[in-house]
């Protein structure tokens, strides 16, 4: 008999999700610890996604989210970045809860790694990366290559096989970048983290590990997340 997580509504996330994504569920799923619930829901992409998303949170907040992880981050698209805060605003605004967004997540997760100079590899053509580095740049940090796997439709993104996905890291490796970076919560990263640790001896940070683990910090939670790279083992 299994024995009930005691703990389990410790502290309940607020999962929201493009409707097109099927790898952010099990991905965070395998993240995880003990003591964390979620609670997932999904919105559309449109000219009123601002709008969506509010109500698509406010819809969540019966589930008692203590914060929301907004698992999309834009980006590849021209000022992706205020799109992103705009987002976390609307979100937080409708549900006075704390917003945590895929793109401000990888600059904070790797200022925690020390990594300034990055490799970069996405599902996106050459045009939306060209918004990925300048997102990057804007943050404060240099872009040594970036590797867009140009995967045919947005739901496609999540079905994209593993070799796939490591034949673009080694790509992207340059022998200046501190950091291997995967922009695009779509593509699924979890199962090949160590892997590419081991291959490429230096952090490798996939988006939703990095949206997880900052959310997972700012929520006073410190859990060391095995297997899932240098990212999730870090103390603080």
């Amino acid at each position: 008999m299994v024995e009930p997580d005691a703990t389990a509504k410790l502290l309940t996330f607020g999962i929201l999700v493009p409707y097109f994504n099927s790898a952010v569920e099990p991905e965070l799923a395998q993240l995880r610890p003990q003591g964390v619930q979620h609670q997932t829901a999904r919105f559309t992409l449109s000219a009123a996604v601002l709008d969506d998303l509010a109500d698509t949170a406010g819809k969540l907040l019966g589930c008692g989210p203590n914060a929301f992880l907004l698992a999309i981050a834009p980006d590849n698209v021209p000022n992706g970045l205020a799109l992103a805060r705009q987002a976390s605003e609307r979100i937080a605004a409708a549900t006075g809860r704390a917003v945590f967004s895929a793109s401000f997540a990888m600059a904070a997760a790797l200022r925690a790694l020390g990594a300034t100079t990055v490799s970069v590899v996405t599902p996106f053509d050459d045009a939306s990366n060209r918004h990925v580095a300048a997102s990057l740049e804007g943050q404060g940090f240099c872009v040594s290559a970036v590797v867009g796997l140009a995967r045919p439709s947005l739901d496609q993104i999540s079905n994209t096989p593993p070799a796939e996905i490591l034949a673009a890291f080694s790509r992207a490796d340059t022998p200046d970048s501190e950091a291997l970076v995967q922009v695009g919560t779509g593509l699924p990263m979890a199962p090949l983290l160590e892997e590419l640790e081991r291959r490429f001896d230096k952090p490798v940070v996939g988006a939703n590990a990095a949206l997880y683990w900052h959310a997972l910090r700012a929520s006073g939670r410190f859990d060391a997340i095995p297997r899932m790279g240098r990212l999730l083992r870090l103390a603080s």
